[in-house]
């Protein structure tokens, strides 16, 4: 019989999950809601564009956040819930790109692809999106195993699809105050930490 502290733990991490996905769905709920009774403003579509695209990059600096937090404090569970802030930045992610193929191409593929050649800012958030797929095929427990080591070297390009989103969105909106700044600003922390942290390890 496991020991009633190991069986609390178990149930407050389930819990815990459980709270974080529906919390996570809330975004894409609202916005359903928001079409179904016409109150998502008078571009319905560039509203729906922008709001997964910046769920998208949430859910990626969230995710990046874990390891600082897991680090700072010494709460090892919250590298419990950082797989599933991955996928749900690649859920948002993929929707961003629906609802941009969708709204903007009409579902035409050879005029995404032009798109991405002659637009740079769509290149860099298509670039982001291929370099979270593999991240998401490979985040479960069996491709974690088959990997080895190599996992974590592929999963480093998590760092570079941020980098990426950040840059997209800025270049996006066209605006390089308030929300640009700020997950800039975030992502630069997240990044710096970890640089600061891999020399202090090199040191000791």
């Amino acid at each position: 019989m496991p020991p009633v502290g190991a069986t609390f733990r178990s149930r407050a991490l389930r819990t815990g999950k459980i709270v974080l996905f529906l919390a996570a769905l809330v975004p894409v709920a609202l916005l359903v809601r928001g079409m179904l009774t016409g109150t998502l403003g008078v571009n319905p579509a560039e509203t729906i564009q922008l709001q997964t695209g910046r769920w998208a990059l949430k859910f990626l600096l969230l995710s990046l956040a874990v390891t600082p937090v897991r680090r700072l404090t010494g709460w090892n569970i919250v590298i419990q819930f950082r797989r599933m802030l991955g996928l749900f930045a690649f859920f948002y992610a993929t929707l961003h790109l629906s609802a941009y193929w969708a709204f903007d191409l009409g579902f035409a593929f050879d005029t995404i692809v032009t798109d991405i050649l002659k637009r740079p800012f769509i290149a860099l958030g298509f670039t982001a999106f291929l370099l979270l797929l593999p991240l998401a095929v490979t985040s479960t427990k069996g491709w974690i195993r088959r990997l080895g080591k190599r996992w974590t070297q592929l999963h480093r390009l998590v760092y570079a699809a941020a980098v990426l989103a950040v840059l997209h969105f800025a270049w996006k909106v066209k605006v390089f105050t308030g929300d640009p700044v700020i997950y800039a600003a975030i992502l630069a922390a997240l990044l710096a930490f970890r640089v600061f942290w891999f020399v202090r390890s090199r040191r000791t």
